[in-house]
């Protein structure tokens, strides 16, 4: 008599009962970026990701705390996700021009890439706000703005002061902030026709950011 092979869980099997040390985590987190990808914010719960993940439905609680503890791990990912992005960008060959207006052009990229993740990273009453490790991160985006318009008003001699790196750099934010939700909430609709929003943001943020940060 032959022996059965044991079943693959999937998504019409019961919940797993175990996983590797450290797999549940990165398991649920997965699981819950996928949520906030297909159904936004709004679309999330925590019975959706135990779901998702196979495990039983008070896992994710037992796991995380909440569902504001399972989102700010999604957040803290995201946000250590853009800060590469926006590294990346910055190390590129080119003027503190270029590599500034590249920086920007990541971080709409990024936006319209995980419009769900974007959202959430900025909502701060849906995480735990006060999270050390979720603050660091968040930090580490600005910081990185922050350098390469140092490195933009040092190659243009203007003077460099506290004050005036604060306020570029909340307009550096600012631009690209309101850029990417005004592209998301479908603000460029009727500026768009008759081409797609990709066309339209692939034309005008370039010439966007040219205004704002010229050679």
């Amino acid at each position: 008599m032959k022996a059965r092979k044991p079943k693959t869980p999937d998504s019409r099997s019961g919940p797993r009962e175990s996983y590797h040390h450290g797999a549940l985590h990165d398991a649920l987190i997965r699981a819950a970026d996928e949520i906030l990808t297909e159904k936004g914010i709004e679309g999330f719960s925590l019975r959706e990701a135990a779901r998702r993940a196979q495990v039983s439905p008070a896992a994710p609680a037992h796991h995380f705390g909440s569902a504001a503890g399972l989102l700010t791990e999604v957040a803290i990912a995201g946000f250590d996700q853009l800060s590469k992005d926006l590294r990346e960008a910055g190390q590129a060959e080119g003027s503190p021009g270029q590599r500034l207006r590249a920086q920007g052009k990541a971080y709409v990229s990024f936006a319209l890439a995980y419009p769900g993740r974007f959202h959430l990273m900025f909502r701060h009453e849906l995480v735990l706000s006060q999270t050390e490790r979720l603050t660091t991160a968040a930090k580490a985006c600005m910081s990185e703005l922050e350098t390469s318009i140092v490195a933009y008003l040092t190659a243009r001699k203007e003077p460099i002061n506290t004050e005036t790196v604060r306020a570029r750099l909340l307009g550096a934010w600012s631009a690209v902030h309101g850029f990417s939700h005004l592209a998301l909430d479908g603000k460029f609709t009727t500026m768009a026709h008759p081409h797609s929003l990709s066309d339209f943001v692939s034309d005008e943020l370039p010439a966007m950011l040219r205004a704002l940060w010229p050679d």
